[in-house]
């Protein structure tokens, strides 16, 4: 489904990304893990559009999108969760889902998609008219995944989903992305949270200084040395 070749991206100066390649599949969940600052947001900011690679080529669905605008490679089937949410907090549940359905594909059928994630996200139909700036740190974070599926990606990125939650909300969000991909969307995911990502993945990328240093299954990953001493502290 998307297939990035070699790219390199870079802050005026500064290289971010240094020949990153990798590929998700349809039906996989994938996770690029790695700490902080290693590129793995700029990564995705990438592949939605927002950055420019210098040098390599991303293809989705065999078309090339990398001088792609956003809004265009949004209509096409990407879509990223970003870090932080970026709701609007002054708009109620039910508005910040409904910016989530922008294109002519999606208005014709935001009801039913807004009944669909009301189903992943209880807690949202229970708070729909609630401001979004007043939800707790967990239910912000089910609205921006559920604004992001009102667009009804063929892909979904999702840049650090558990970041700030606490332990028990951190295993609800990850039950709920395996179950978004079960129910058929295609998951990218960029997390700190090294064990529980590579867990719920089919395969993951393991990013350092702006370049890929290892990949393979999910389970494969998790048994790897380095990544028990780096990333698990085993």
């Amino acid at each position: 489904m998307l297939r990035v070749d070699g790219i390199e991206v870079f802050y005026g100066d500064l290289q971010a990304l240094r020949g990153v390649s990798l590929e998700v599949n349809e039906g996989e969940i994938v996770t690029i893990v790695g700490s902080n600052g290693a590129g793995k947001s700029t990564t995705l900011m990438t592949l939605s559009g927002i950055l420019r690679p210098r040098k390599g080529e991303i293809y989705f669905q065999e078309k090339a999108v990398h001088q792609a605008l956003t809004s265009k490679i949004v209509e096409m089937g990407i879509v990223q969760i970003p870090e932080g949410r970026q709701l609007f907090p002054s708009l109620t549940v039910v508005e910040n889902l409904e910016m989530g359905a922008q294109f002519p594909r999606t208005k014709k059928v935001r009801e039913e998609t807004m009944e669909w994630v009301f189903g992943l996200f209880p807690r949202l139909k229970e708070r729909r008219r609630q401001r979004a700036g007043t939800l707790s740190g967990g239910e912000q974070q089910m609205l921006a995944i559920g604004r992001g599926l009102m667009s009804q990606p063929l892909l979904l990125m999702l840049d650090e989903p558990s970041l700030g939650l606490s332990p028990l909300l951190v295993k609800s969000i990850f039950k709920i992305i395996r179950e978004i991909n079960r129910q058929g969307t295609t998951i990218l995911l960029v997390e700190q949270n090294v064990f529980h990502s590579l867990s719920l993945s089919h395969r993951g990328y393991v990013l350092e200084n702006g370049s890929i240093t290892l990949s393979g299954a999910g389970q494969d990953l998790l048994k790897n040395q380095h990544i028990r001493q780096s990333y698990l502290g085993l």
